[in-house]
């Protein structure tokens, strides 16, 4: 098969791989129906983390089953199934308490950017649909194989809660997945933290009551000004930067929530300044595979269209481009199509 392989910063090739195999009896291999480029992809593309030996890339992915595992009841060959882009067996004690992201069997899926993929822990970590829903709704599904349900958790991880006030830092794919994220569970006003226009129409389309254009002291001191110089209830961080993470602490108010969910790279949190605070932290991988039917009933039913954040569609073997193009900020999220 061919898929993405990163050789170095900047480096992304299309390359034959090995075709994907059943290694365990709990694996699957799915055919890749739509797959994409995350914005954490682009940490090790800018440099910003080692790379070390070339590596295949993705987490993201929907697909057709090929064949499954002599353990896997699940799903069955022939089934269009949605994952997550963390694996788990849904039945470890962490699973069971809502955390499957850091089920005790948990793998990252890293390979998702190829025509074939290995699913490890498939019977936990899939979820068929009924039927292979119409190719417009592909975009929207993938979606929810992180973007959506990683926004999700930043809002239920903030306390997101009917009509309350939310914060949104980041416009990227993850923040605009929390604009509609912060809607769906009753936000009344939702700020979206964004200098892209074509980002801030996004969220405007999402939800978004406002938008704030400012970073950093100067956008924290324009939250508190909307906010009667309190800040606001809940504050979705979907970045990842130091800078990122000041900026939500500082613009929720006593008493409000911090949901984090950008993978932290050199982020320090002041103990002091949280301790004196009264803010709420609490983020981590998203627990992606306890969302995932109430997402995909929501995305078939028309209630959320999560695969808007999508404006970059291009062969798989282009995915280079894609890469590209999102680094330079000409794409919020590049689509791939095998």
């Amino acid at each position: 098969m061919r898929g993405a392989v990163i050789h170095a910063p900047g480096d992304v090739r299309f390359e034959t791989l090995d075709d994907p195999k059943i290694l365990t009896p709990t694996d699957a291999v799915i055919r890749t129906a739509v797959t994409c480029v995350c914005g954490s992809d682009l940490w090790p593309y800018r440099g910003a983390e080692p790379i070390g030996d070339p590596h295949p890339m993705g987490h993201e992915y929907v697909g057709f089953v090929e064949e499954v595992g002599s353990e896997v009841t699940s799903v069955r060959p022939g089934q269009f199934v949605v994952g997550s882009f963390a694996t788990s067996d849904n039945t470890c004690a962490n699973c069971v308490n809502g955390f499957p992201s850091n089920c005790l069997h948990r793998e990252f899926m890293s390979t998702c950017q190829a025509e074939y993929v290995r699913i490890p822990h498939a019977g936990g970590t899939l979820v068929a649909l009924d039927e292979t829903p119409d190719e417009s709704l592909w975009p929207s599904l993938l979606a929810l194989s992180d973007v959506m349900g990683t926004g999700w958790w930043a809002a239920e991880a903030a306390e997101v809660s009917p009509g309350s006030t939310a914060v949104v830092v980041g416009d990227g794919a993850v923040g605009l997945s929390g604009v509609i994220a912060a809607k769906e569970m009753g936000a009344e006003r939702i700020i979206a933290m964004s200098r892209h226009e074509s980002r801030q129409k996004l969220a405007l389309a999402f939800g978004a009551t406002d938008v704030v254009t400012e970073r950093g002291e100067e956008g924290v001191a324009r939250i508190k000004e909307m906010t009667g110089g309190i800040g606001a209830d809940s504050v979705l961080e979907c970045v990842g930067t130091a800078q990122a993470m000041r900026q939500a602490l500082r613009s929720a108010r006593p008493g409000g929530s911090v949901g984090f969910v950008g993978v932290p790279h050199d982020v320090a949190v002041d103990g002091q300044e949280l301790f004196f605070s009264h803010v709420g932290l609490r983020g981590g991988p998203a627990p992606v595979r306890r969302y995932l039917p109430d997402l995909i009933d929501r995305v078939l039913s028309g209630r959320i269209d999560p695969g808007k954040v999508f404006d970059l569609t291009l062969p798989l073997e282009q995915v280079a481009e894609g890469y590209e193009a999102m680094d330079e900020r000409r794409a919020i999220k590049a689509l791939l199509t095998p």
